[in-house]
């Protein structure tokens, strides 16, 4: 709802410049507009914030999770299927606060949000991407402009991060073949070795039960591709169809 509010603004010359975290935009942009520059990713992990400080395997059976993801419920479903997730909405200051209420026994947030927002000492745990793959551009920013802006394009160049650019855009090419939102339970995050590119998808049923998992390699020039070729690999492993919540 606030991408598409952003967005009408600078489509109507109201604004010249829309920030956005980069997983909550659609794979598809408004004719017109486009991202003009990607700043370096932030840390793309998800954060156990646990009012007990205990860690995701050290919570008791049947400890309530808070997520309003079915990324995140699958996969901590998968590691600990004893656990009850629960949904958990609202802004960030919101969800902590029925943390702190007693709610839940812990919730999971994007680590990035909460550095940004200086509250990075109520993390628990860091949860490793092997554990929990973050969703498709986590932890990056996408500023977006009007295509024949070239004046603001110009102004933004000196912060843009050419690999954090590739990376998002082999796991938005993923995202793009899914036709996946976040309705679905799936999630991508790539990265650069010595100049070439890794990206690891997910593809989840909601409880858990099964999380098809895959890895393509290549060079950088073909991110896109790469995005693509996994999302294809993980259809074909769920048989052909999206798992939705």
């Amino acid at each position: 709802m606030f991408v598409k509010e952003i967005e009408q603004a600078l489509l109507e010359g109201e604004i010249d410049l829309g920030v956005h975290s980069l997983k909550d935009m659609p794979s598809e942009l408004p004719e017109g507009l486009h991202i003009a520059c990607i700043p370096k990713r932030e840390d793309p992990r998800d954060a156990l914030v646990s009012s007990s400080g205990l860690p995701l395997a050290m919570l008791p059976i049947h400890a309530v999770i808070g997520t309003s993801s079915l990324r995140r419920k699958s996969q901590i479903k998968a590691f600990r299927p004893d656990l009850v997730v629960q949904e958990l909405r609202g802004n960030l200051d919101t969800r902590l606060s029925k943390l702190e209420q007693g709610d839940y026994s812990a919730i999971v947030l994007a680590v990035a949000g909460l550095n940004r927002l200086g509250l990075s000492q109520k993390i628990t745990e860091h949860l490793p991407v092997n554990l929990c793959l973050p969703a498709v551009g986590q932890g990056a920013l996408a500023l977006e402009t009007r295509i024949d802006d070239k004046k603001t394009a110009s102004l933004l160049a000196p912060l843009h991060h050419s690999e954090t650019a590739i990376a998002v855009s082999a796991e938005r090419a993923f995202l793009r073949r899914l036709e996946a939102g976040c309705s679905v339970p799936a999630g991508a995050y790539a990265q650069i070795v010595n100049e070439e590119l890794y990206i690891t998808g997910i593809l989840a049923d909601v409880d858990g039960s099964i999380v098809r998992k895959a890895q393509e390699e290549g060079s950088i020039h073909d991110s896109e591709k790469l995005g693509t070729r996994l999302a294809e690999r993980l259809l074909e492993m769920s048989g052909g169809t999206v798992p939705k919540g």
